[in-house]
């Protein structure tokens, strides 16, 4: 079951995970967009994250979930980018992708069936 998730990036220049290699490198709504989007169709993100792992194969293979067809609307609000996301991975896996990409510079604004 597919679920929509409403995403705010109240200061997108912020919105930079941890790790350089794994974060968002987007300046707008459509690249911000784009890069969600293929961090939950693809496993390319998971598997860098995973292989600068201390203990690779210890790390849980569910967070390496994929949804080909997810799909990432991205809106600029004045500074702000909201996102739209639809997609069928867990929530748990879902946050941890923003996590990588945004670090904790998101909020979930809202969450309803797709």
């Amino acid at each position: 079951m597919a679920t929509r998730y409403y995403i705010s990036l109240k200061d997108p220049k912020k919105a930079r995970g941890n790790d350089s290699d794994f974060s968002f490198n987007a300046n707008g709504a459509d690249a911000f967009a784009s890069q969600l989007q293929e961090a939950l169709r693809s496993d390319g993100l998971f598997e860098r994250w995973r292989d600068a792992q201390p203990d690779p194969d210890g790390v849980d293979a569910s967070l390496g979930a994929t949804d080909p067809g997810a799909t990432v609307k991205g809106e600029q609000h004045d500074l702000q980018i909201d996102l739209i996301v639809v997609t069928s991975i867990p929530g748990s896996v879902f946050k941890h992708r923003l996590r990588l990409l945004a670090g904790s510079a998101w909020e979930l604004r809202d969450v309803s069936a797709a």
